[in-house]
């Protein structure tokens, strides 16, 4: 993916709940931790962003993963999906209708046909890229799989803000994809006690 270094993230430091869980924490320890923080578009808080950390030393995925990208009241739920390279995606027919999922851009192709109410497709994510899901019966249903090379990564919820879990401490390059807009990177610093804010224009 295309991207560009000029967003800018500002760090806030919480406050830890008593100086015994302060003076228990060690300079440039590489202890696991949730990296938490919030989103924001022009000043205000953005859902459905996808942030995720490069982690090339990251352990490999554990087997066989899987998500769930659902159909129900002629809608993809959730609208945008992020996954690690690898996921087998469950596509659940929950609606009353008929349903035909299928890809043809960038990122998976792939076209499952016609399938009915309470049955279900299963598509495998095996390269890192957006996919753009539509319905060929549908035209209104859309949906994003972005697929990423890093067990790191979050979508924000409808308040922006956004969770990845068992981040160890340290400088990671970050990047953010969110719909209409070029993705963009940057740099964080993940350490315990500290949230993020990634602010964009």
């Amino acid at each position: 993916m295309p991207a560009r270094l000029n967003s800018a993230v500002r760090y806030v430091v919480a406050c830890l709940a008593c100086a015994t869980v302060a003076s228990s924490l060690s300079v440039g320890a590489a202890t696991p931790g949730d990296l938490q923080g919030v989103v924001r578009v022009a000043g205000r808080t953005a859902k459905e962003v996808v942030v995720w950390l490069d982690a090339p030393a990251a352990p490999p995925s554990p087997g066989r993963v899987t998500a769930t990208l659902d159909q129900r009241n002629m809608q993809f739920v959730p609208r945008v999906l992020a996954v690690r390279v690898g996921t087998q995606v469950k596509m659940p027919n929950s609606d009353r209708l008929l349903h035909n999922v299928f890809s043809f851009h960038d990122g998976k192709v792939f076209d499952l046909g016609l399938y009915p109410v309470g049955t279900s497709r299963v598509v495998r994510f095996d390269k890192a890229g957006l996919s753009r899901i539509y319905c060929n019966i549908h035209p209104t249903m859309g949906a994003y799989v972005v697929s990423v090379d890093s067990p790191y990564f979050a979508v924000s919820d409808t308040q922006g803000r956004f969770a990845i879990p068992l981040v160890p401490d340290g400088t990671y390059t970050y990047h953010v994809w969110r719909s209409g807009a070029e993705p963009t990177s940057g740099t964080l610093i993940a350490a315990a006690g500290r949230a993020v804010e990634i602010e964009l224009p």
